[in-house]
């Protein structure tokens, strides 16, 4: 699973969801503030882990 940041278009907060990849394209992802459907995928930073040190 993954996090996925998103903004709702009517209450125009931002929130942040764990799902699986099908599940986002999907859809029918709802804002857990108002309840509208009307939410964006946002665009998020991401950090990754390795092993190596550079």
């Amino acid at each position: 699973m993954h996090n996925y940041a998103f903004l709702c278009q009517d209450c125009n907060k931002e929130f942040t969801l764990s799902l699986h990849m099908a599940d986002v394209e999907k859809g029918g992802v709802s804002c857990p503030h108002c309840g509208s459907k009307r939410v964006l995928q946002a665009i998020a930073a991401f950090t990754a882990v390795t092993s190596k040190k550079s």
